[in-house]
């Protein structure tokens, strides 16, 4: 199944939760967070929401050690096992940050199965502070894209993905998300990708009244475990032309090989 490329968003998607919100509200800053929202792009609020957790006397690993408790499910750690497992290629595409994202993979044991996490940039200072830059450097270059915040395009971003992913032979996506910023991706897909949005989330409440804009089919989940249900349906459906378990590492994931088989057969439709 090499000719899969799965884009994921993930908060609320990979993960149940905002991670930026899950450090405000975990630190007490949810006040100051607030009150700052309507004056400033949600990605410089986080870099000053950073400043001010220094201030107060709060390190990185001190960060890192409460994106650790974010939970993260099972089926979803499942899924990502298994769709690596069947050769597919795993990529994130997400307007959180770097280092939060990949604590929280690290944490549970995922980060190896993607490969590219594309989000907003940090670096730490010469004080020992988190900086957080946007991921599109909207004071030097304006991406343009009218639907989309002045710090991340994800649609522009898909478009690369998708151009590396033909050049690699990769011909299909399926993307992966819930918020505002996935509509643009979304409107980009061809009729040949899949698109999975998660029930009563904005993303799926606006392709509801822009139906007509969108190419790829869509199809909708809401828990953990029917995002894992619908993704590996989907993978299956897109290779069934071509389906073969050759290559198939089961030793790389915890589930047994006759999950994985029955999957990969359709047989959990």
């Amino acid at each position: 199944m090499a000719g899969v490329v799965v884009v994921f968003d993930f908060d609320f998607t990979l993960i149940d939760y905002d991670s930026e919100n899950w450090v405000v509200d975990t630190f007490g800053l949810t006040d100051l967070f607030e009150r700052f929202l309507p004056t400033m792009p949600w990605n410089s609020l986080m870099d000053k929401i950073m400043k001010e957790l220094h201030s107060k006397g709060l390190s990185i690993e001190d960060i890192e050690g409460c994106l650790r408790t974010i939970p993260l499910d099972s089926h979803i750690a499942s899924a990502i096992k298994i769709a690596h497992a069947l050769g597919c290629e795993l990529r994130i595409v997400s307007d959180a940050n770097k280092l939060f994202i990949e604590t929280i993979l690290v944490k549970h044991e995922l980060l190896e199965y993607f490969s590219e996490i594309n989000t907003n940039p940090c670096y730490v200072d010469e004080e020992g502070r988190l900086r957080i830059s946007p991921y599109h450097d909207h004071i030097m270059s304006v991406h343009g894209c009218n639907l989309c915040p002045p710090n991340m395009c994800k649609g522009m971003i898909l478009d690369r993905i998708r151009a590396s992913a033909a050049i690699a032979g990769k011909k299909q996506l399926i993307y992966v998300g819930d918020g505002k910023g996935d509509y643009c991706p979304s409107l980009r897909l061809t009729e040949g990708d899949c698109l999975m949005p998660r029930k009563d989330f904005p993303l799926s409440k606006l392709l509801y009244t822009n139906s007509d804009l969108l190419k790829a089919q869509p199809h909708h989940w809401s828990s953990s475990e029917e995002l894992k249900e619908v993704l590996l349906r989907l993978i299956t459906q897109v290779e069934a032309n071509s389906l073969s378990l050759v290559g198939c590492n089961h030793k790389e994931i915890q589930e047994s090989p006759q999950e994985v088989l029955s999957f990969a057969l359709g047989m959990h439709n």
